[in-house]
């Protein structure tokens, strides 16, 4: 893996809410990646988010949002090939790099798999839907087959993260829902970042992004994982949690629970849960 970042990539990520990274993985290391996809796969079927019911067959609906991507949350959890993958401090430390912060914990991985002709993914912003409401939210977001202009590949408002409330709108067929609730965004040069496999992208839980519908054959997969601050505190908002962990929580309480959200890296302490 390649982790080194360049001052002028963390100074283009603070400025625009995101930045590229060529070649993060090496070609043994993509088709490892591949491997352990394929495996979660397999062994989560149709359940979209570990601890949650799912509709049988949502992959396969007819709504529009079911045929934006093929979406599954937290292989981590029951993967230990993902966990190792995942909860490497070396991704942690790159976060906590371009984000200028400590400590950084997992909030979650997923799939974001667009199948052949998939939906486009409308503009939006990750962080509001999330359990905890940061400024220094980041995910990583690592292309596991070439992400092009025809398939998929990702755009973003640069700049965005530094205006953004926590308002969101929701991934809709509307291309431009977002701009109703930030309409001072509607002018803002799109900037694609097209990637080669085993490439990945950075970018704030508060900066608009999107996708272009696959008009492809082929399919565009993709591997992900949103972190959080270490410090972070629950906002009252379920998102990914289970039942049981949402009704442990009060408005305010840390967000420190090892087994949901382990520590990665941190510049003042070591992990307390490491990988297998």
């Amino acid at each position: 893996m390649r982790t080194d970042l360049t001052p002028q990539q963390i100074t283009h990520y603070r400025e625009n809410g995101f930045v590229t990274h060529e070649n993060f993985l090496s070609p043994a290391e993509i088709e490892e990646w591949r491997a352990a996809l394929d495996e979660s796969l397999k062994l989560r079927g149709e359940q979209r988010i570990l601890g949650h019911a799912s509709a049988a067959g949502a992959d396969r609906g007819e709504d529009y949002y079911s045929r934006v991507f093929i979406q599954r949350v937290n292989l981590w959890q029951d993967n230990p090939r993902w966990k190792n993958l995942i909860l490497n401090p070396a991704i942690g430390k790159m976060c906590c790099d371009l984000e200028g912060i400590d400590g950084i914990r997992v909030w979650h991985d997923q799939t974001l798999i667009k199948a052949p002709w998939a939906n486009p993914t409308a503009w939006h912003l990750d962080n509001p839907y999330w359990s905890f409401s940061s400024r220094h939210s980041i995910s990583i977001w690592v292309a596991l087959d070439d992400a092009t202009y025809d398939n998929g590949c990702l755009y973003f408002l640069p700049g965005t993260h530094k205006t953004a409330t926590y308002q969101n709108s929701g991934i809709g067929q509307n291309m431009n829902e977002l701009f109703k609730i930030y309409p001072q965004w509607a002018t803002i040069k799109s900037v694609a970042a097209p990637m080669k496999a085993g490439s990945c992208s950075f970018h704030n839980g508060l900066t608009a992004h999107g996708a272009h519908a696959n008009m492809t054959p082929g399919w565009r997969r993709a591997m992900t994982c949103a972190f959080m601050p270490d410090g972070a505190t629950f906002n009252g908002v379920q998102n990914i949690l289970t039942r049981e962990h949402f009704g442990r929580l009060k408005l305010g309480d840390l967000m420190n629970d090892e087994k949901q959200n382990p520590l990665v890296y941190s510049r003042t302490r070591a992990p307390e849960v490491v990988p297998v």
